[in-house]
């Protein structure tokens, strides 16, 4: 039987992760995770630093940072010692990338908003929302 911080089987370090067996095996394949050393019976077996590990990359991808920006991420925490300043890089970076998304969203919700505003909503000949759909020069909001 596993203990609680060392030969973990891949469906326990699922269970206690949160993250799906495939998911963890992708993670391998890509290099996220070092690949898990074998048992007898050539199954993977994990430890306490294979959890803490995967705990990291599923709140990096739930705060939205892409893969790479992770893999960044983790080869900086190899490296207790060193400056924050990239690690801080990496993290302005994501935000400017959410900021812009946001503001893309608002424009959507925006031009969506003054669709369904703009006119009667009797029949679809009549419809705004069908008119703006087939003719994009009538949108008010660029870039999407």
């Amino acid at each position: 039987m596993a203990t609680k911080s060392e030969g973990l089987p891949i469906g326990m370090l699922s269970r206690r992760t949160g993250v799906k067996v495939p998911t963890i095996r992708y993670y391998e394949q890509i290099g996220l995770m070092p690949s898990a050393p074998r048992t007898a019976s050539n199954r993977r077996s994990y430890g306490s630093a294979d959890v803490d590990r995967l705990a990291f990359i599923r709140h990096a991808r739930a705060l939205g940072f892409g893969i790479a920006e992770i893999g960044e991420l983790l080869d900086l925490a190899g490296h207790p010692d060193s400056p924050c300043a990239d690690a801080d890089a990496i993290a302005r970076r994501h935000l400017r990338a959410i900021e812009a998304r946001i503001s893309r969203l608002e424009a959507l919700r925006t031009e969506v908003a003054r669709m369904l505003e703009a006119g009667p909503h009797g029949s679809i000949g009549q419809c705004r929302v069908i008119e703006v759909l087939a003719d994009h020069a009538l949108c008010a909001a660029d870039g999407h």
